[in-house]
């Protein structure tokens, strides 16, 4: 009887294993169907994703000429209510001209300013603790924080 009862756990045992390796062999079998259609649904995102590009290259080239459009057309509104104003037409011109000289040059000192952030320098400072000195912080500076300001959240979104 109880012979009987090992032999009957036998074909069962066996039976799960090969339903195990069935199992497998099945799933190995469809892999690559499997990740030949995430590589098709990647290939057609990407090919949406470069068309979705191309249009908003497109819109932010035509806003940009919009936007270009009405500073000229205010600037012309300005110099025209000037010389209304009795300014010469020279001076007038010649205002609009430094306003404008005076926002691009307000302009590229922020621009100088915000690039040098785009080298990370806190994090190299921490990443080279122990290692070596950043060449580009002299000998005589040896604290930490004394070149640049902390980095928080709302610091970066308030300059």
């Amino acid at each position: 009887m109880a012979d009987v009862g090992a032999q009957s756990a036998a074909p069962a045992a066996r039976g799960a294993s090969e339903s195990l390796f069935d199992l497998a062999r099945s799933v190995l079998r469809e892999l690559p169907a499997l990740i030949g259609d995430r590589v098709e649904l990647l290939a057609l995102e990407l090919q949406r994703a470069g068309a979705a590009l191309a249009q908003l290259v497109a819109l932010a080239t035509a806003a940009a000429i919009f936007a270009l459009t009405a500073w000229l057309a205010l600037w012309g509104v300005l110099v025209g209510l000037l010389i209304a104003l009795g300014l010469h037409w020279a001076a007038a011109h010649a205002v609009a001209l430094l306003v404008n000289v005076a926002a691009a040059a307000w302009t590229l000192w922020r621009v100088r300013s915000l690039a040098r952030l785009l080298g990370l320098p806190a994090t190299r400072r921490h990443l080279m603790i122990g290692l070596a000195v950043p060449p580009e912080r002299a000998p005589a500076q040896t604290k930490v924080h004394d070149e640049e300001p902390a980095v928080t959240p709302g610091s970066v979104a308030a300059s």
